[in-house]
């Protein structure tokens, strides 16, 4: 038997240490060290996965030019939005962690996409609820035996990952999915559940499954206070995709973002609407992002934006009051704080408008998180037809980057831009002049209105 080994982790971010330290020298959090078995007994471990399928794994040093490439097959979901983010389809043998908050709905959507795959064998491994709560949930989404869905869908409700390995060896599923990573826990490494030494082996042993049995698995995680990830940063490090699940719980939608994806894109976003059946894809994002108004109301301005491939046109309010206080207040909702600003510079400066003097406050609708520079131009309208008191008229969208001197700049991906503001019913898009070299303006019919400063859109518009 090997000799137990002990070392000092960081909590918030793994750093190891042989010794007690106040602040991590890694991540500067302050009284973050733990005493935890760092060497863990392996005379038990019994985890070898030659005999779970037919082929056997090289292990041997192999030059580049030897390997067979052959296109990855994907497993295609029931789900259109899980696709889009995971960039196709489920890739084999890969590894995928999801995180969000407890009662976003990460355990109902993946529970849902588990019952929809009817080909397949699928392993719901749940370290949280009892079988019976998991059926329940089965049932309110209408997905339970009486829907004669679920026969081949498998149910172990255990923490210890020697039994789940034992039971994956029985079964020989082709999908595992654990919910969740925190609750596990390994037999060689003595310490709780949920502790950096513990979430890392276990994600290893799965890992190591994942890779020498071509099953994909899906982790379902938790997240800190501060939104991180739970666990160390090596978490994410070790796994080939990391989806984040979240959303306003006031809101019925939620957006599934993909933070790192070795098989896809990174920008991809799927939004889901949060029903009593379950988690809906919502297929036409824009029509939920725009608000339906009877009348013309100031501060509001329609922005063409682009998560990933997918062209969004989103509403951005904009309210400016005179201040009451010696201190203007600038609060931003979904947008950045800092980039409000650099624009409200930019107004004071090339415009001569006394934001200086007032209280502004921002507001992208729908609860989405926007970071796409060409939302700009959409948010100085706002700010300057809520200054004037003076509504856009509805018909009119935006896109476009303000640069420090005034200047609209270009944008890239314009004409799925005018596309997706055609489609829903825009008589009217203000772009960059810039953007003319590649566009085809006889193709659409929108009018394309081309400027190249800031004060031209203010003399169109106002």
């Amino acid at each position: 038997m090997s000799k137990i080994k002990t070392s000092f982790f960081c909590q918030q971010c793994g750093y190891e240490s042989v010794k007690w330290a106040g602040q991590c020298p890694s991540c500067s959090q302050w009284n973050s060290f733990v005493e935890e078995q760092s060497q863990k007994d392996n005379s038990k471990n019994n985890n070898t996965w030659k005999d779970y399928n037919e082929e056997k794994r090289i292990t041997k040093t192999i030059a580049l030019s030897k390997i067979k490439s052959s296109e990855e097959k994907r497993m295609p979901t029931a789900d259109p939005e899980l696709n889009r983010v995971l960039g196709g389809g489920i890739v084999p043998g890969s590894l995928v962690l999801v995180a969000g908050e407890p009662g976003i709905g990460k355990s109902t959507l993946f529970l849902q996409n588990g019952l929809w795959l009817k080909d397949i064998i699928v392993l719901y491994v749940s370290g949280e609820e009892s079988e019976q709560q998991i059926k329940m949930r089965a049932e309110r989404m209408k997905q339970g035996p009486s829907s004669g869905i679920g026969d081949n869908f498998y149910l172990l409700t255990e923490t210890s990952t020697q039994t789940i390995f034992q039971e994956i060896k029985k079964l020989k599923p082709q999908l595992v999915i654990v919910d969740s990573i925190q609750t596990l826990q390994t037999p060689f490494i003595d310490s709780s559940p949920g502790s950096v030494s513990q979430i890392r082996e276990c994600a290893a042993e799965f890992q190591r499954f994942a890779k020498e049995t071509n099953t994909p698995v899906f982790l379902i995680g938790h997240i800190t206070k501060d939104g991180s990830i739970a666990g160390p940063k090596i978490l994410e490090h070790m796994v080939d995709t990391v989806l984040q699940f979240e959303g306003d719980r006031h809101y019925a939608y939620r957006i599934l973002r993909t933070l790192k994806n070795r098989f896809g894109s990174t920008a991809e976003l799927g939004i889901y609407e949060m029903t009593s059946e379950g988690m809906r894809g919502v297929l036409n994002p824009s029509e939920i992002l725009i608000t339906q108004k009877e009348e013309q109301l100031s501060g509001i301005a329609i922005a063409a934006t682009i998560e990933g491939l997918r062209p969004l046109l989103i509403e951005v309010q904009a309210l400016v009051t005179q201040s009451v206080y010696g201190t203007p207040q600038r609060t931003v909702t979904g947008f950045d704080l800092r980039r409000l600003q650099l624009l409200l510079a930019v107004l004071e400066k090339r415009g001569g408008f006394h934001f200086g003097v007032k209280d502004v406050f921002l507001n992208i609708a729908g609860g989405i998180k926007v970071e796409d520079p060409s939302i700009d131009l959409a948010v100085l309208c706002a700010l300057l037809s809520s200054y004037e008191d003076v509504p856009i008229p509805q018909q009119i969208c935006f896109a476009g980057e303000v640069g420090l001197s005034g200047e609209i700049r270009a944008v890239n991906r314009i004409d799925q831009r005018i596309a997706e503001a055609e489609k829903l019913g825009f008589e009217k898009i203000i772009v960059s002049k810039y953007n003319q070299k590649g566009l085809a303006k006889q193709k659409f019919n929108i009018e394309i209105v081309t400027m190249g400063r800031v004060e031209e859109v203010y003399k169109h518009l106002f």
